[in-house]
Formats: C-alpha cells, structure tokens, sequence
C-alpha cells in the first residue's frame, strides 16, 4: 500500500518509527516532513497528506503531533479526507470500521510508542464494514 505521512516537531519521532515500520511491512511511504524536531507548524505538513490522499496519490495517510487534534482537524479540512484521532487499537479499528477512516492522527505526547505501532497495524489490517456505514459517510459527504 501506498502511505503518505507527514508531522510537526512533536511528532517526529513517531514519525520515523512508523515510517519504518510500514517499510519492513512492505508498504510504500511518502513522507511529507518535517525533518526534525524543530518547531514548524503542523498546517504546512498535514495539508500535503490530506492533500495526496483526497487526490489518490497514496491510499492512505498518517498525520502526527503532539496531541494529534490539531492534525486531525487540518486533515478533515480536505474534501474526501475521513481522518480519526486515534488513542487506542479500538479507535483505531472503529474508525475503520465504522468511518472507513482513510487518515488517522496520533498524538506522540498522549501514547506510548508501541500503542502508536499497534494503532496503525490495526488500522491498517482493518476492512470497512460498509452497509449502514456507507450511507452516513455519503451523507457526511453530501452534507460537507
């Protein structure tokens, strides 16, 4: 699979870790930066993420920060973009799930590191259920 993943300074680490993890995988990663933790300002790296997916340059897309609300509300800005906040691996799945979550967001200040690597295995093994779910997502569309 083809993912973009991009964060600020405070998620940088993660980042790297994640961005490794889906290359022993076997995934593809495009990653939209930063290259430090060196403050910067997450708008600047998130939109290009939200950006790809919604225009299908990658499948799928990873945003981190330290919370991870401020990446998520920047994702969910782009049209096409279902980006969830994820905490836990149940987060993680239902947003699959339920949202077909096509971005998720981490916080690296709120999770431990393996969470964040369990978070993203689970996401990403995870199927849409489709049927009801579907049709709330065409809703969120049409009434975006």
């Amino acid at each position: 699979m083809k993912i973009g993943i991009g964060s600020d300074h405070a998620g940088f680490k993660y980042k790297e870790k994640i961005k490794f993890f889906l290359l022993q995988a076997g995934h593809e990663v495009i990653d939209y930066g930063t290259d430090s933790e060196e403050p910067v300002d997450y708008p600047v790296y998130i939109h290009p993420v939200a950006e790809a997916v919604a225009q299908a340059g990658v499948e799928r897309g990873i945003v981190l920060g330290g919370s991870g609300n401020g990446e998520a509300i920047t994702a969910n800005r782009v049209k096409g973009v279902r980006c969830v906040l994820c905490w836990s691996v149940e987060t993680a799945r239902l947003g699959r799930q339920h949202n077909n979550a096509n971005v998720i967001s981490i916080g690296q200040r709120m999770i431990s590191e393996e969470l964040a690597l369990e978070i993203v295995k689970v996401w990403l093994e995870t199927p849409f259920e489709g049927g009801r779910h579907q049709r709330r997502i065409e809703l969120i569309d049409e009434l975006s």
